[in-house]
């Protein structure tokens, strides 16, 4: 199935978990994962993979199986997923369980979090639990990296995961705007 239609489906079905109408552009994908090594002992977590739109531009970065982990809700995605990247590690799971799922994975530590997540769209109970499982990692010294639409960056949801993250790894690193993308996003970096 063509992944923008498959994207715009699971968007339909369930606009609030899915958050967008079409999947990550090659641009987007680009500037989330500039800088990422991952390792078997310093493995990258996606979170909200979708149709696995960065995960393919991920794909030649990971030397071996078990430097990453991508954790999707969506069932009917996870199994495309697995389908379309069966050499790579996909959990159907909640992101509010993030760390016990890498702990069961039995995979080495976090050095990268790429999160594709709509935290705008997400209720604020459900945003703040996310943040206290990545919480668990960026202590442990690993990189966390999100992007915001542009038209969502001044939304409360938007801003209160800022500031969350700024108010205890200081302040983002924030690319410039990505304008090839729908809708144009920045993507936010944080390091402990």
């Amino acid at each position: 199935m063509n992944e923008n239609l498959q994207f715009l489906q699971a968007f339909l079905k369930n606009p609030l978990k899915v958050g967008a109408i079409a999947p990550s552009s090659p641009e987007l994908a680009a500037k989330m994962l500039e800088g990422i090594e991952p390792a078997e002992n310093n493995i990258v977590i996606e979170l909200g993979v979708g149709t696995g739109a960065i995960t393919k531009f991920l794909r030649p970065k990971i030397p071996h199986r078990d430097a990453y982990l991508g954790i999707e809700l969506d069932r009917h995605l996870v199994r495309s997923l697995q389908r379309n990247f069966h050499d790579l590690h996909f959990v159907c799971g909640n992101a509010c369980d993030l760390y016990s799922i890498h702990q069961k994975s039995g995979l080495g530590k976090v050095g990268y979090i790429i999160c594709c997540l709509p935290f705008v769209s997400l209720p604020n109970d459900v945003g703040e639990k996310i943040l206290r499982q990545v919480d668990k990692f960026m202590d442990e010294g690993c990189t966390f990296r999100t992007f915001q639409y542009a038209h969502g960056y001044y939304m409360p949801s938007a801003i209160k995961l800022r500031e969350h993250m700024r108010n205890r790894y200081g302040r983002s690193k924030r690319s410039k705007l990505v304008v090839k993308n729908v809708p144009p996003a920045y993507t936010l970096t944080w390091h402990k």
